[in-house]
């Protein structure tokens, strides 16, 4: 058997893994690997120094390299790099959520105009298998509704602080030290990564383009051990949801931390274990888990990418035409405002007669039923300050901010501390 010539953009953590595990494969071989460095010490075993390069574009100009696999990430220069790999009739892996969220239809366009295919199971769940099951096993459904946690980094976060009553900041620094988290979060603790990942799982779920400019963000830093400790009481624990719904041609698509009924099973998704829920037509609920992240979770989804180019290579036209972009249409985005969901919000008080009556007088006055109430006397204030935790029947995302607002400028309210919607 003639044997796949493939190029390996990156050499990091999944990178590594990718060479690791494709050694099992006698009909695949590496011919060039790009690297930053070429003095970084490898934590890879035998490997052949001869194949290190740091000039990427050399890889997606070999005429013999049949597939390019990319695993560098962010935007610059893989855009390029795959653009080029594209234009010279190269097959794509990649595990780049970010560039397929910002240029995916762009390079999508330009794949199916040079009859090359572009796979990226990695991108999306990390080692979950996701993109494959929704495109070819699911195929026969309408998938209507994705609620997913899709970053490790934020999942164990939260974890922590549930388990322990502990708070974001001091969990964030035992979360660096352990490499869970990376030296600057931010990709991480404020949602993007879970926006990028959501983008391209709802496009190809819904099949139709969803942007990543359209998408309501809200990261994990405003949660804090008291809110965790109240959605406990209340039967709830705090998740970092990116959720997709969509009624005809209209996608509410955002990621933002939800309250999630402590029965659901989203809510025992725990660490650094990512998962998918999936609703659709005919196969109702399913929930597919697993690792997110990491060297070897993420080298099985980019190396059985590359298997199964390599299991139609040379042998038809037109390889692989489910998992190909076959749709144009964008889907009309859904504000956040326009969204109707439940709430939890927690305020600071002052402790007198008639703030409850307050409360419930300005919700009302802006369409909020209330589902349920705590009060508890503030731990500082000498008795003058109480916090009150309400939880809101289903409204209008735009009736809860103006509520805010008014409950913002009433006298017996001190400050919103924070809201979170709740997860049906």
């Amino acid at each position: 058997m003639n044997k796949v010539n493939i190029g390996l953009i990156g050499l990091g953590t999944v990178g590594t893994g990718v060479v690791k595990t494709l050694r099992r494969f006698s009909n695949i071989e590496i011919k060039k690997i790009a690297v930053k460095s070429l003095n970084k010490k490898r934590n890879i075993e035998n490997l052949d120094e001869s194949l290190l390069t740091t000039d990427a574009f050399s890889i997606v100009n070999d005429k013999d390299i049949e597939i390019v696999v990319e695993v560098i990430g962010g935007v610059n220069p893989a855009f390029e790099l795959i653009k080029t790999a594209i234009l010279n009739k190269k097959h794509i892996v990649t595990a780049n959520k970010e560039l397929l969220a910002k240029h995916g239809e762009e390079l999508f366009k330009l794949a199916g105009e040079n009859n090359v295919v572009i796979m990226y199971e990695a991108a999306v769940g990390g080692g979950i298998p996701i993109i494959m099951p929704v495109k070819m096993t699911l195929g026969a459904n309408r998938i209507d509704k994705i609620a997913a946690i899709l970053n490790g980094t934020t999942n164990y976060i939260l974890t922590k602080m549930d388990e322990e009553n502990a708070d974001y900041k001091e969990v964030l620094q035992e979360a660096q030290k352990l490499g869970y988290a990376e030296t600057d979060p931010t990709g991480d603790v404020e949602g993007y990564d879970a926006a990028y990942k959501i983008a391209t799982l709802a496009t190809i779920a819904f099949k139709k383009r969803v942007k990543i400019q359209n998408i309501y963000r809200e990261g994990i830093t405003k949660i804090s051990a008291k809110d965790m400790a109240y959605a406990k009481q209340l039967g709830y624990k705090i998740k970092l949801i990116a959720l997709a719904k969509i009624d005809g041609n209209n996608a509410d698509v955002r990621v933002h931390p939800m309250l999630v009924k402590s029965t659901h099973t989203l809510a025992h998704i725990n660490g650094v274990t990512n998962a998918v829920l999936l609703e659709g037509e005919p196969v109702g609920q399913i929930i597919l888990s697993g690792p997110g992240a990491g060297e070897f979770p993420t080298a099985s989804s980019v190396v059985g990418d590359i298997v199964a180019i390599c299991s139609e290579l040379h042998k038809t036209d037109s390889m692989l035409p489910m998992m190909r972009c076959t749709h144009s249409e964008n889907a009309v985005p859904v504000l956040i405002s326009e969204t109707t969901n439940k709430y939890y919000m927690l305020l600071s008080v002052s402790n007198t007669p008639g703030v409850i009556g307050t409360i419930g007088t300005i919700c009302g006055k802006h369409n909020i039923n209330l589902a349920s109430l705590l009060q508890k006397e503030s731990e500082e204030g000498n008795g003058k300050t109480a916090e009150v935790v309400v939880v809101t029947a289903k409204c209008l995302e735009a009736d809860v901010q103006s509520a805010i607002q008014e409950l913002s400028s009433s006298g017996c309210i001190n400050e919103v501390i924070n809201l979170i919607r709740v997860m049906d």
